[in-house]
């Protein structure tokens, strides 16, 4: 972390969504708590905005598994087919 509590910008592509979004939450904390420079503001925003991105990738990508999933192997099924591990 930096001084000002906030991890490197380069650890952002490894953080997990949970992370990410605990992350995003106190760094939101922080700014609303007021009593920071504006140079400890500016890295606390730029932090946050890193930290949304993160947490709307891991986002869009679930809703894309989400997606592929309900559109996935339904063929069989709605035909009276067997189980989907059947088409494997």
């Amino acid at each position: 972390m930096t001084d000002d509590g906030t991890t490197a910008a380069g650890a952002t592509g490894t953080l997990g969504y949970e992370q990410a979004r605990d992350e995003l939450i106190e760094v939101v904390r922080r700014l609303e708590a007021g009593g920071t420079t504006l140079e400890e503001s500016l890295a606390l925003w730029e932090r946050g905005e890193e930290l949304a991105k993160v947490c709307r990738h891991w986002l869009e990508g679930a809703r894309a598994r989400l997606d592929a999933a309900l559109a996935g192997p339904a063929g069989p099924a709605e035909n009276g087919g067997g189980p989907a591990a059947d088409s494997a």
